[in-house]
């Protein structure tokens, strides 16, 4: 992130035109964040800043002095943002207006840029972010008061599409999961938007040419039987590769209007978006297609960016697991000791209450973590006795090995750290950094119970396995000496 100094910098530069100070009004009642956005803002120079405590205190304010913009909190005593938002559209139109809010809703984001402001911020927000959509729209709608009401009206347009494109961007962006939820997301996003009454979204099959659906959301009844008798529009949207706007007082299942846009990855259509009927049973507009055109494009740039990063995932995943079979050529011990460590860590990792995110790191760390065993020689992988102070040294310089091999690949950050730290000890006396305590990343704490725990109850070479019970029993003995003694105890408590 670049740091205030530049960014005020190019601030001020993209500022030169303008011929006087914008006036800006901060409201938010939590006196830490009104200060956070008064003092970055006024580094740059290029404004006038006025604060206030609530909605009643902004709106004396509003009416004392011509403001350029007002950056409001939503939820706050005496008026809220929503509130204020109303009597400054009442009072000077042209003002941009952004909202900010610890707890955005879907409905109340739509609800706000339909009521004109021009952004929805979600805190906690990024000051770089701040800094940008401020000079943004304080350019776009920077107005001198002399221009023709037709002016004015195309601005205030392009103000309101800005805002909801915006909004689509960070919506589709930010929406965690697989793709049956960016899916659902796209449905719900595509009836707020545009007031719509049904959506559905469909996947196509080339091979068949057919459509199946993945999310349909009615309020008028619409269901899945009606499909096959506006296939016919969806097929020429295939074809086209291009959207399709529909009016019609007559046929049922389109009245009075039905927007229909392809999906595409790559040049191909993946998929169709249909979105039926306004609510107040308008037609839809121009404006609602570019619109629903957007949120398309949007999301399948998405998909296809996740369907990209999962391929290279997968693709270096397996490199990896190839990698640690070809250990397994040489000792038959190691491939299905990763296998083993890697379900029984993510069970371990449930228990503690890891989020899904990292217990997917440990799963994939976990099945990679011997992969710097690729250095030792037969000599030691083999080895049935005591080995040499040499071989020790060259034993624990596996994790700095798999570091290494790990290191190139910046999608497996976390699982290098893990697959670095497994071997490290609550007292210290680890390796290969001597790390103590939680200063050991939690997921390499578990790793190494789970690890020591497998290697305990499997025959090595040198030494018959333990039983189940007696490697609990050590792992218990070494509580807060050798491993962590909460995640012992969740060990235990899943094996």
């Amino acid at each position: 992130m670049r740091d205030w100094e530049n960014l005020f910098m190019d601030v001020a530069a993209l500022a030169e035109n303008s011929d006087r100070k914008k006036n800006i009004l901060i409201v938010d009642d939590y006196l830490p964040t009104r200060s956070l956005m008064v003092e970055a803002l006024s580094q740059s120079g290029n404004y006038e800043i006025s604060e206030a405590a609530d909605g009643t205190e902004a709106l004396t304010l509003f009416k004392s002095r011509p403001y350029d913009m007002v950056i409001s909190d939503i939820i706050m005593p005496v008026m809220g943002g929503m509130e204020l938002l109303d009597a400054i559209r009442e009072i000077k139109a042209s003002t941009a207006v952004i909202m900010v809010t610890a707890h955005p809703a879907l409905e109340l984001t739509v609800t706000a840029m339909k009521q004109g402001a021009v952004d929805f911020m979600k805190k906690p927000f990024s000051i770089d972010d701040l800094l940008f959509k401020v000079d943004l729209y304080l350019r776009n709608s920077g107005s001198s008061g002399n221009e023709g009401e037709d002016e004015s009206r195309h601005l205030k347009i392009k103000e309101e599409q800005l805002s909801l494109q915006s909004y689509i961007y960070d919506a589709i962006e930010n929406t965690p999961g697989d793709q049956e939820e960016i899916f659902q997301k796209i449905v719900e996003l595509a009836l707020k938007i545009v007031d719509g009454e049904s959506c559905v979204l469909f996947l196509y099959d080339k091979t068949t040419d057919s459509f199946h659906p993945q999310v349909l959301k009615s309020s008028n009844g619409f269901r899945e039987s009606n499909i096959p008798f506006v296939a016919g529009l969806f097929k020429e949207v295939v074809a086209r590769k291009d959207a399709l706007m529909v009016h019609s007082s007559s046929d049922p299942l389109i009245a009075p209007s039905l927007i229909c846009v392809p999906l595409m990855i790559r040049g191909n259509v993946m998929g169709v978006l249909s979105v039926r009927r306004k609510r107040n049973l308008g037609v839809f507009t121009k404006n609602d297609l570019h619109h629903i055109l957007s949120l398309a494009k949007r999301a399948s740039l998405n998909l296809e960016n996740k369907v990209l990063y999962e391929s290279t995932y997968a693709n270096l995943l397996n490199t990896f697991k190839s990698l640690v079979a070809s250990i397994q050529m040489r000792d038959h011990y190691t491939e299905e000791h990763c296998q083993r460590v890697s379900a029984l860590s993510v069970k371990v990792a449930a228990r503690c209450g890891c989020p899904a995110m990292d217990v997917e790191s440990l799963r994939i760390a976990a099945m990679i973590h011997d992969v710097g065993k690729i250095a030792w020689p037969d000599s030691i992988l083999l080895k049935s006795g005591r080995l040499s102070e040499e071989e020790l040294r060259i034993v624990k310089n596996h994790t700095l090995v798999g570091e290494k091999i790990l290191s190139p690949v910046l999608l497996l950050d976390k699982e290098k750290e893990i697959t670095l730290y497994h071997h490290e000890r609550w007292d210290g006396k680890g390796y290969p950094c001597g790390l103590s305590g939680r200063a050991v990343p939690l997921l390499g704490r578990i790793l190494a119970v789970v690890d020591s725990f497998d290697a305990m109850t499997s025959d090595r070479p040198y030494r018959q396995a333990m039983s189940v019970d007696a490697a609990i029993e050590e792992l218990k003995k070494n509580r807060n000496i050798q491993f962590d003694g909460e995640i012992v105890d969740a060990f235990a408590a899943v094996i």
